[in-house]
């Protein structure tokens, strides 16, 4: 298993070129894949959003307002962004890329204080599993601390405030980058450079893949198994998954 993790790190070092690099979008921090549309939706720490198709064109974009954007989910004709800071959920049209709800979090799960509002944690990144909405706090403390380093389930997104009701506490630091696919959780943790597949269903670790060391912040897979990663240095870069063992 040492060896595969090896070879899929080899790849990826050799495929990190030039010709990965299908987009410019400056401190871009959360990708997803829309199925309704055929196409990817980028957020970035400007506040800013934007629609590409698979080869990086970009089709549209929109400034939401003054927010840090940190993670973006499609969902049929919807979009799920995170805002960092506050500690909320806005609610987007993926076709007019106007906002149509602004969803706070409430903090506290059985007690424990899982956001803090601070400067150096926070909302990450989002996605969605079976209808679920699935979040990260990006952080360095271990669960069940105050402000953990966990993934947590909300209860809905149909009024102004939600409640975190599921928490899974998978044993990392630092996740800034979520995505659901194939029935396994993808998390990228940036510190350590370090793709994590996950089963929910079992808490556990599937597999565990070393990346080339840059500000990986968002990740998604389209309808033909191509990889997608959204670098905070201003990339989105694209990949076979298939030929990277993933």
């Amino acid at each position: 298993m040492k060896i595969i993790f090896i070879l899929i790190f080899i790849l990826f070092e050799i495929g990190f070129t030039k010709k990965n690099v299908i987009a410019k979008i400056p401190e871009a921090s959360g990708i997803c894949y829309s199925k309704s549309r055929n196409s990817l939706f980028v957020v970035n720490d400007e506040g800013k959003i934007y629609e590409i198709n698979k080869q990086g064109k970009i089709l549209k974009k929109k400034n939401l307002g003054d927010y840090d954007l940190e993670g973006v989910a499609c969902d049929n004709e919807s979009l799920f962004v995170v805002v960092e800071g506050d500690d909320s959920l806005l609610k987007v049209s993926q076709k007019s890329l106007k906002i149509k709800k602004k969803i706070s979090i409430k903090r506290k799960f059985n007690g424990i204080r899982i956001l803090q509002k601070d400067k150096e944690h926070g909302l990450e990144a989002i996605t969605i599993e079976n209808g679920n909405i699935l979040i990260s706090n990006q952080s360095y403390n271990r669960y069940p601390k105050k402000d953990s380093s966990v993934v947590f389930q909300i209860n809905n997104t149909k009024k102004k405030k939600a409640k975190i009701i599921k928490v899974f506490d998978h044993g990392y630091f630092d996740i800034a980058a979520l995505t659901y696919h194939n029935n396994q959780l993808y998390m990228i943790s940036d510190k350590k450079n370090l793709l994590i597949v996950y089963d929910i269903v079992k808490n556990k670790t599937l597999k565990k893949i070393k990346l080339p060391k840059f500000a990986q912040e968002g990740i998604c897979f389209d309808n033909e198994e191509m990889l997608y990663i959204a670098d905070d240095n201003g990339r989105i870069l694209k990949f076979n998954a298939k030929k990277l063992g993933i």
